[in-house]
């Protein structure tokens, strides 16, 4: 039997779109997660729920605990993790609102630890490397872009994010680099979340939300935090009726 951890945010801590929820507080050897965990069903489906920066998103991006959130979620026993972001559009096509389902990353991080793993112990035969050439779960992605289509909502099926350290946004020098390099979409989470997944097991996709362009377009205001998070509230309900939608079908 699947069952889902999501990893998200503002607009799906609503425990109102989950049955039978309860909260459940985990330590996990790399420290605590983010939030406590909220345990219930989706559509029949067991799912666990975190919050990414905390209830009410007081942790930033390069202080996040990625491998006590994604540990967290492995030791609970999820089958499968979707995440859902925030990101800025370097596409002029991907419009705000538009949500994008993941196939591809580019980790721009510097300082944060994206590997459960210390050390080696002896001998190559205790060597781990972790294949990432296609990080984000192809059947999640698929049964993502079925929903997505189902529901008619403006669903791009591909796009590559390239995930920096921030807090800070990127200059437009370096927005003009991000495009350059192939890079789609722009967040500081999902490269750092996809990479430990794939580390610990776990098929993992995630949903993004473009709610702005960035700095690349000069016709445009460089992008706020304000505006991200009132473009996200606006259409966060797409993204709720996509994992309403998406969940139930995941096996």
């Amino acid at each position: 039997m699947a069952k889902i951890g999501i990893i998200g945010g503002s607009g799906l801590d609503n425990p109102q779109w989950m049955k039978e929820s309860k909260e459940t507080m985990m330590a996990t050897p790399y420290g605590d997660p983010s939030s406590p965990v909220t345990e219930g069903r989706i559509g029949g489906v067991a799912v666990a729920m975190l919050a990414r920066h905390g209830r009410g998103h007081t942790i930033p991006p390069s202080q996040v605990n990625y491998r006590a959130n994604v540990a967290a979620l492995k030791d609970l026993g999820c089958t499968h993790i979707l995440a859902t972001t925030a990101c800025g559009s370097l596409r002029e096509e991907i419009k705000r609102g538009d949500l994008v389902i993941l196939d591809q990353f580019i980790d721009f991080t510097k300082q944060r630890k994206a590997t459960f793993h210390e050390s080696f112990g002896g001998g190559q035969e205790n060597v781990q490397h972790a294949v990432m050439a296609d990080p984000f779960d192809a059947s999640l992605r698929e049964v993502l872009i079925a929903a997505g289509r189902r529901l008619g909502l403006p669903v791009h099926e591909r796009g590559t994010v390239i995930t920096i350290e921030g807090p800070r946004f990127s200059t437009r020098a370096e927005s003009r680099m991000f495009r350059m390099w192939g890079a789609d979409v722009i967040n500081m989470s999902v490269a750092t979340e996809a990479a430990l997944a794939n580390e610990i097991g776990v098929p993992y996709a995630a949903v993004a939300m473009s709610t702005d362009y960035d700095c690349w377009k000069e016709d445009e205001a460089p992008v706020t935090a304000e505006e991200i998070f009132s473009v996200f509230r606006q259409n966060v309900e797409n993204i709720r009726a996509l994992m309403l939608e998406a969940i139930p079908h995941i096996t």
